[in-house]
C-alpha cells in the first residue's frame, strides 16, 4: 500500500498513477483509479487499441467463467460494463445467452449446473422455449439448452475506442499513444518521449513477454494462443436476442467442464467431435447491429504462433454453426487472428515487482469479461480499499 505522495521533480510530467498498456485490462486499471479521484496516465506503443481487446466477440461472460474468483470477476465486471456503457456511449446490441445442447450426456451437466451457485438467474429450455430466444436454433440442435439472463454484447471494436474517449474525456485520464516504454523504477518510467513519474505503476503487457519485467513474466511459465474467427453475413435479415453457444462450449468453459457430470459428455465429444476438440474450438455466436454475425473461435498454442490462418478449422467452425443455426446460403465476409497470453495453470495473475508496481495479465481468453473487477482489486491493493 502506499502512504504518501513521493517528492518529483519539477521538470517531470507526475501523476498518481501510470498505466503501460491501453487495451481493456489497462483501461480497466485507469478506470478504477480516475473514479477515486487519482490523476492517471495511460501509455501505449500503438495508436490505438490493436490486440486481443478488439479482436473478440465482445461477450462480457459471466455464466461458465471456473468457479472461484474467475466467476467472481466476471459478475463484478458485468455490473461495471452495464453502469458505464451507456455514459461512455457504448451500445449494448445483446443481453443474455443461450447454450444450445444436441447431445443426451450434455443435459446432466446443464443439471448440475444449474444446481451449483454460478446457476443463479439461470434456467434451462425446452426447444421451443430456446427458439423464442433464437428463431433460427435447429429443433434437433436444442434437445436442452441452458438460459443465461447474465451476458451482455459490445462492439469491441468500437467499445474499446470509446471508453477511452470516455476515460479522457469525463476522467481527466491523458493518454500517450505511439509512446514505447523502456523501463520502469518506481517512481520513474522511462518512455521514448522522456521520463514520466508516478506513485504507483501498472504494466498490462497483453502477450508481450520480451518487454518490461520478462524474467518475472518468464516465471509464470506463460505462452500464446492463437485464434480463428469469422463474421457470418445471413442471406435473409434473423434477429439473435442472444448469444449462441453448443455443447463443445460445455466441454471447453470451466464453469461446466470441471464439473464431475461433464466427464461423459467430454468423453463423446473427444470421439464424435475430435478433430473439433484437437483444434481446441467452441461456438460462440454473436450479431452486430448490422445484422451480421460474428462466430468463433479455435484455439492453438505456441510461443509464437504462426500468422496464417488455416482454411480447415473456419470450416470446423462453420460446420458447428451449421449444426446449430439454419441459416443456407450464409456467406463469410471477414476473417481475423487473434492471440492473449495463456498459462497452464491459472487464468490470471498479478505479480508485484515493488511495493508500488504491479504486472497484471489475465492468461485466458475472458479479459473483457473479468477485467474491470481485477482493476478494482488492483487499485484497493495500491491505494488502500474504499470504506
Amino acid at each position: 500500500m502506499l502512504f504518501r505522495r513521493r517528492t518529483l521533480e519539477k521538470r517531470m510530467p507526475s501523476y498518481d498513477l501510470a498505466v503501460v498498456g491501453a487495451g481493456i485490462l489497462g483501461l480497466a486499471h485507469a478506470y478504477a483509479a480516475a473514479k477515486r479521484g487519482k490523476s492517471v496516465v495511460v501509455i501505449d506503443r500503438d495508436a490505438q487499441a490493436n490486440g486481443a481487446s478488439v479482436r473478440n466477440f465482445g461477450f462480457v461472460t459471466v455464466t461458465g467463467q471456473g468457479a472461484g474468483d474467475c466467476w467472481t470477476m466476471a459478475r463484478r465486471a458485468r455490473e461495471v460494463w452495464a453502469e458505464t456503457a451507456g455514459r461512455a456511449g457504448i451500445e449494448i446490441v445483446q443481453r443474455g445467452m443461450v447454450l444450445a445442447s444436441r447431445f443426451e450426456e450434455s443435459e446432466a451437466v446443464i443439471d448440475a449446473f444449474l444446481g451449483t451457485e454460478m446457476g443463479e438467474g439461470c434456467t434451462r429450455l425446452t426447444a421451443e422455449a430456446a427458439q423464442d430466444h433464437i428463431a433460427c436454433l435447429r429443433a434437433d440442435a436444442a434437445r436442452a439448452s441452458l438460459y443465461s439472463p447474465h451476458e451482455i454484447r459490445v462492439e469491441s471494436r468500437t467499445a474499446i475506442p470509446l471508453l477511452a474517449r470516455f476515460l479522457e474525456e469525463q476522467h481527466g485520464v491523458r493518454f500517450l499513444r505511439n509512446t514505447a516504454v523502456t523501463a520502469v523504477e518506481s517512481p520513474r518510467i522511462e518512455t521514448a518521449r522522456g521520463v514520466i513519474e508516478a506513485e504507483a505503476v501498472v504494466v498490462c503487457p497483453g502477450d508481450d513477454f520480451t518487454g518490461l519485467f520478462a524474467e518475472r513474466i518468464a516465471a509464470y511459465n506463460v505462452t500464446r494462443c492463437k485464434l480463428q474467427m469469422l463474421r457470418v453475413q445471413p442471406v435473409k435479415p434473423v434477429t439473435l436476442k442472444t448469444a449462441v453457444m453448443s455443447d463443445l462450449g460445455l466441454g471447453r468453459y470451466l464453469g461446466y467442464a470441471d464439473l464431475p457430470e461433464a466427464a461423459p459428455l467430454k468423453q463423446r465429444l473427444d470421439t464424435e467431435l475430435k478433430a473439433e476438440r484437437e483444434n481446441g474450438i467452441h461456438l460462440i455466436v454473436t450479431q452486430s447491429a448490422d445484422g451480421s454475425l460474428v462466430v468463433g473461435d479455435s484455439h492453438h498454442y505456441a510461443a509464437t504462433p504462426d500468422p496464417f490462418a488455416s482454411d480447415d478449422v473456419d470450416a470446423l467452425m462453420l460446420g458447428e454453426f451449421d449444426r446449430v443455426l439454419d441459416l443456407p446460403g450464409r456467406v463469410v465476409t471477414e476473417r481475423w487472428l487473434g492471440t492473449y497470453a495463456s498459462a497452464p495453470d491459472r487464468w490470471r495473475f498479478t505479480d508485484k515487482p515493488s511495493d508500488s508496481v504491479r504486472i497484471v495479465i489475465v492468461t485466458a481468453g475472458c479479459g473483457a469479461s473479468t477485467a474491470f473487477g481485477i482493476g478494482e482489486e488492483t487499485i484497493n491493493d495500491l491505494f488502500g480499499s474504499v470504506a
